[in-house]
């Protein structure tokens, strides 16, 4: 009973982190009709979450002090430049050539790679459960995203190549919080990554950018403020505490359900149009996350 109740909050958890993280796509919209670049509002969504995660690394000390070596402080500067700075940025280079349809089909591989990984390195064994929740979730991207599918001969490869670097750069910061979480604490591994992530980010627009970023109308900061809190901070907590209860693998399948918010939030949201065609997808999605929830 009590490992029924633990993975029924684990998954509450991921659910709740997921669609808090899906409705960064609604407040970017919101923002890029006051003409922001994409490289301004990515650095104010982490300058304002970076003193929550500095105050709470300071304050949240690791849970298994005597158990972290030296190297495993290396892996998490590793996994918080891979996961959620490196994934963002190659996902942002491959959308300037591929369209958004075939981006987030190629994208949602990551659930399969992260299965593939945790077998290769941490000799995890691969359920027909998992194969059957990966097979209907992936369908499910495939059937919501469909009518957004316009295949583009031109850079199509080199779109894709990125785009699937980056899910390949996601599933491995996946892999390794699963491995990590127990040992840093839910609370302190998730501070000290964004923390990295978010210097990545601030270094990258020192030296590449430098432009002016204080002549903003005030509603993009009050946007950014917004996403930095329930897009960013609590959502990052959440999706770790998930992944702590779950293991990777289950979360990643579970994450599936993420281009699906989306598309809910942004048309209950922003008015955008709904298909039967997406209600069908995201039908099947929530199906695969079904079969990955529920008890043999």
């Amino acid at each position: 009973m009590q490992n029924s109740k633990l993975s029924s909050y684990g998954i509450a958890l991921a659910i709740v982190g997921i669609v808090l993280f899906s409705a960064k796509a609604v407040l970017v919209k919101l923002a890029y009709k006051f003409e922001i670049s994409s490289e301004h509002l990515l650095l104010f969504r982490m300058l304002f979450s970076l003193p929550i995660y500095i105050v709470l690394a300071l304050y949240k000390k690791p849970v298994e002090k005597n158990k972290i070596r030296r190297i495993d402080y290396l892996w998490i500067l590793f996994f918080g430049f891979v996961g959620y700075y490196l994934a963002s940025y190659f996902d942002f280079l491959g959308l300037q050539y591929i369209k958004a349809g075939l981006e987030r089909i190629i994208l949602f591989i990551y659930p399969t790679l992260v299965i593939i990984i945790s077998r290769i390195f941490l000799k995890n064994i691969i359920t027909r459960q998992q194969l059957l929740a990966i097979l209907l979730t992936y369908i499910g991207v495939i059937v919501t995203f469909w009518g957004e599918l316009q295949i583009e001969t031109t850079h199509i490869i080199l779109g894709g190549a990125l785009v699937f670097l980056s899910a390949l750069t996601y599933a491995i910061y996946l892999v390794g919080s699963g491995w990590l979480i127990p040992k840093f604490g839910v609370v302190t591994f998730t501070s000290y990554a964004m923390i990295v992530s978010s210097l990545c980010i601030i270094i990258q627009y020192l030296v590449f950018d430098r432009q002016n970023i204080v002549n903003y109308p005030l509603e993009v900061y009050f946007i950014c403020i917004v996403m930095a809190i329930f897009s960013t901070i609590i959502p990052s907590y959440l999706v770790s505490a998930a992944i702590a209860k779950l293991g990777a693998s289950n979360f990643s399948i579970i994450a599936s359900l993420g281009p699906v918010s989306t598309i809910l939030l942004a048309y209950f949201l922003l008015g955008e149009n709904l298909s039967i065609i997406q209600i069908i997808g995201a039908a099947i999605v929530i199906l695969g996350i079904y079969v990955i929830s529920k008890k043999k």
